[in-house]
This record gives C-alpha cells, structure tokens and sequence, in this order.
C-alpha cells in the first residue's frame, strides 16, 4: 500500500492518471489485447458507455469516472466472439464480484484485473438529482469527488473548482438516489482485483494505491518510474465523526450552509486524515448499510454481511 501520484499528469484526467497509464502501458507492451473500460456516450458525458478499448487513444477517451450505473460486463460476449486471449479490465468491486465469478469460463489466458474503490454509485437520473440541488451549475460540470477536506469538488467547463461541505448536502432530497445494490454493498476496497487505485486513503493531490498479489505488482511496475511515491499515513480517530454520521443520515438531517461550512473547516483540521480517513468513508457506508438490510431485507442480513464488516459496524451504536 502506497501513496502515488504521476510526475506528468496525463491531461484531463480526474485525478493524475495512473489508471489510465497502466491501461496503455499494458496495450503498448503487448501484454494484453484489449482493456475493458467505460467511455461515454457522444450525447452526455455522464452516460456510461462500456468498450474494449484495443488502442492507447481509446483507453484515454474513457479517463475520467462516470459516477453512474455502467453494465460493464455486457462486453463479456464480445470477449468470447473476438478470440482474445490476454484481457484488462477496469471496474468497481460489484462488476468485478461478477467477472472473478465466471472468470473460468471465459476461455482467457491471462486476466489482469484494475479495481477502484467505489462506495455509492446512481441512476443517470439520480445522478442529474444530484447535480441539480448540490452544484451551482449542474449543466457545466465536468467530473466531482468527495474529497479528503469533506467537501465534494465540482470541476466545471471553465477548469474552475466549485467546493460544497459534506454537511450543506440536501440529504432529505437525497436519500433515494443510490443503487439499492449500493446500499448492500460491503466492498469499497474492491478487495477482488489484482491492483487497486483509489484516492481516499491518500493526502489531498495523491492516489491510493493496494497492490494485492504478484499480478498487481507487475502492472504497477510498468509505470513505477513514471511515479511520485510516498508512504500511506493515518492520523486522527475517526469513530466520533461515523458516530454523529449515523443520525445525521438516517434523519436526512441538512444544515444551513454557514453551519455546514463552519463545521467542514472544524473538521477538517482536527478530523481523520490519510488512512483513518478511508476509514471513516467505509465504516460510515457499512453502517448505514448494515441498518438498510436490517430493516429492509432482515433475512437476508446474517448470509449476506461479511464477518470483516459485522466487526466493524459493531463498533458503533446504531438506531433501530
């Protein structure tokens, strides 16, 4: 586990471009024949668009996420019909659950898997919600994130960077646009890919990076050199911060946005930083995931709950 970032961001790129680099670096090399990764369609840039992408200039023309439901594997069937042998694929941990699942199956030679994490994933329509009552300009913006100072970063058209607390969200507007999937979902760390670049557990400027197995490790070592590295770090305690979360969502508690201000730059000085704050981000989900199944799906909840996340939701006290 490491801290990264690019010495040459590529151009464009939502963070510095690690995840694209590896891609064309493993096109160019010839260590596979395509990568399976998302672009968007000609009419909206937020709509998912999944390709095997053959060519450096392909794999570039899907750099940055779309934070939108993308049925990634319906490309499975072009896999079998081309005849490839060697094969990456880019995806977040559902879609990967499922690749690992008939892996076997797909007749390849060599399947290296590029994960990020992923924790709340929408509709296009949820997605346009979204934008629509947190952006000051939802039709301009480019890509945003959830970022290490609890504010979400909108990029726009113009490169400017729009920033809005965590705490000014119109959480009572909000509770209905995850995936349901998402609000079972136990698996932020993709903890089924090779190798996995995120930004949460990084200082602000820098990604993530988990080098799971052998495999990882040499599709990390194809771009090293191209890399600013440091290790990971972890400050502050987070259990506070997931604590009041719990209440604040279940309620669809939203502050004024002099409150939610005052209260993002408290703590982003004193609150989780690094590692304790990709912490923060997994247990706050897990709980308010646990307490979704709980309710919704009470059957389900003792098969369905990994025995990694049961420990960590019984750290905190949750409502009933």
């Amino acid at each position: 586990m490491m801290a990264a970032r690019k010495q040459q961001p590529i151009e464009g790129a939502q963070w510095t471009g690690i995840v694209s680099a590896i891609a064309c670096e493993m096109l160019e090399q010839g260590l596979v024949e395509g990568v399976v990764c998302v672009q968007n369609t000609a009419e909206d840039r937020f709509q998912p668009f999944p390709v095997i992408a053959r060519t450096p200039a392909e794999v570039l023309a899907a750099k940055v996420n779309k934070p939108t439901l993308s049925p990634n594997l319906n490309v499975l069937e072009q896999i079998e019909q081309s005849g490839m042998k060697r094969l990456l694929v880019i995806g977040v941990g559902c879609q990967i659950q499922a690749l690992r699942s008939v892996e076997q199956e797909l007749g390849l030679e060599k399947l290296y898997i590029l994960g990020t994490p992923c924790v709340d994933n929408v509709s296009r329509q949820g997605l346009q919600k979204f934008l629509d009552t947190t952006s000051r300009s939802p039709e301009t913006v480019v890509h945003y994130e959830f970022m290490q100072d609890f504010r979400i970063h909108f990029k726009h058209e113009d490169g400017s960077i729009e920033k809005v607390p965590f705490f000014g969200l119109k959480t009572n507007q909000l509770k209905d646009v995850f995936a349901p999937s998402c609000m079972s979902c136990f698996d932020y760390v993709n903890s089924l890919a090779d190798l996995v670049v995120g930004y949460m557990g990084a200082p602000f400027g820098w990604q993530w990076i988990v080098v799971r197995n052998q495999t990882g490790k040499e599709m990390l070592d194809l771009v090293r050199d191209q890399l600013d590295t440091q290790p990971v770090m972890s400050k502050g305690d987070r259990h506070q911060a997931v604590q009041q979360s719990i209440p604040a969502y279940d309620k669809g508690v939203t502050l004024p946005m002099w409150a939610a201000k005052l209260m993002g730059v408290v703590i982003e000085q004193i609150g989780p930083k690094g590692l304790e704050y990709a912490r923060f981000s997994i247990d706050s989900h897990f709980t308010r995931n646990y307490l979704n199944l709980k309710r919704n799906y009470p059957q389900k909840l003792e098969q369905h709950v990994p025995e990694y996340a049961k420990k960590i939701v019984a750290q905190y006290k949750l409502p009933e």
